[in-house]
């Protein structure tokens, strides 16, 4: 696999975060009634982003303030985007066109309408929500019998470009890793949905930057690593970014003191622009393994219930994570063959995933041992 995506080289689709040979696979073991696709499938078809009634709410203007002030437009554009995507896997499973009609309906809702977003939490809210459109948008356009007309792929492929990418390539070097990681997934979902060979460059570079920045291993020394131009830039500086951590052993995050919820997040994301990449012949796993492997196990252990030692966050860990482990967990033990049992135990019990109302979404439907393309 390349380092790059040359410059005159075709891109994969569909390829953002699910290649074709996955979802055929989805749709197989669906069809012959295999668990936990099967009951992945039942609680995605009867949840209300899958229903044939849906309705859209696009907003003009999405505002999003900081912390749990209440925004306009921010839940539904979420929620919104992770219907269209459940649409479009419905539509791979079951060929009914309704559910086709249904996401392009969605979608055109919003090309059609949102101009901006504003408020503190802009970025975050075009990182989530970005990266869920790229993936809906990327299944719908390339899927036989999806009948997207030219002129509304258009319209959505402008919204992105013009509404989206411009915050979510954005340098944010000394903020939580988690909306660095989030915003990257966004942008190289984007930028394969528009075939943008700079953006998905720029992608690749903002991940090598931030991920050994964001998951510790022995190897880094005795302080973690700092992206380049981060202000972090001394033991005090570091220790406050890492709330309060100070003993720094292989797994553990820049957000492990903060709660696993932001943890996985950053799982989540890191996974989901790898797997990208290695649709479309880019091996960003290779570079990182070793530390999402450590990390899965630290934070799985924990969130099974081990208790944490005193150096780990004073003896006193937030076990909140969410549906994030199916994506990195396919790769590291299906595909490369690195067992990770904490993770797996952990995988296993909660299956099958969901979705967190955010940026991931029904992930043990297309991801669960399913190491295809």
């Amino acid at each position: 696999m390349a380092r790059t995506l040359p410059s005159d080289a075709e891109f994969t689709h569909p390829g953002v975060l699910v290649g074709k040979d996955q979802l055929d696979a989805v749709r197989e073991n669906v069809l012959a009634g295999r668990q936990p696709w099967l009951k992945a499938f039942l609680d995605m078809r009867d949840s209300r982003y899958g229903a044939y009634k849906y309705r859209a709410e696009p907003y003009r203007t999405v505002n999003c303030p900081a912390g749990a002030m209440a925004g306009r437009g921010c839940i539904q554009e979420r929620t919104d985007a992770i219907a269209a995507y459940t649409q479009a896997l419905l539509f791979t499973v079951t060929g009914k066109r309704q559910h086709a009609v249904k996401a392009r309906e969605i979608m055109d809702g919003w090309s059609a309408k949102l101009k901006r977003h504003t408020g503190q939490n802009a970025g975050l809210q075009a990182a989530w929500a970005g990266s869920t459109w790229a993936r809906a948008a990327e299944i719908v356009r390339h899927a036989p019998g999806a009948d997207w007309p030219a002129d509304r792929v258009q319209r959505f492929e402008t919204m992105l470009r013009t509404v989206y990418l411009p915050r979510v390539t954005r340098r944010v070097l000394d903020v939580n890793g988690n909306r660095d990681l989030a915003s990257t997934d966004a942008a190289i979902g984007i930028a394969v949905f528009l075939d943008d060979h700079k953006t998905f460059n720029h992608a690749l570079r903002r991940f090598r930057d931030r991920v050994p920045a964001y998951f510790y291993l022995r190897k880094d020394g005795r302080h973690p690593l700092t992206a380049p131009g981060s202000g972090m830039d001394t033991p005090q500086r570091l220790r406050s970014y890492w709330f309060q951590q100070s003993t720094y052993k292989d797994g553990v995050t820049q957000e492990t003191c903060r709660d696993f919820e932001h943890v996985g997040h950053s799982l989540a994301a890191t996974a989901h622009i790898a797997e990208t990449a290695w649709h479309q012949g880019v091996d960003l796993y290779g570079e990182v393994k070793d530390r999402l492997k450590a990390a899965l196990s630290l934070h799985a252990r924990h969130q099974l219930g081990e208790p944490a030692p005193a150096w780990l966050c004073g003896g006193k860990v937030s076990r909140t994570m969410g549906p994030d482990l199916e994506v990195v967990l396919n790769h590291l033990e299906d595909r490369l063959h690195v067992t990770v049992p904490a993770a797996r135990r952990l995988a296993e019990r909660t299956r099958p995933a969901g979705t967190d109302g955010l940026f991931v979404a029904w992930e043990t439907l297309t991801h669960a041992r399913n190491p295809a393309g």
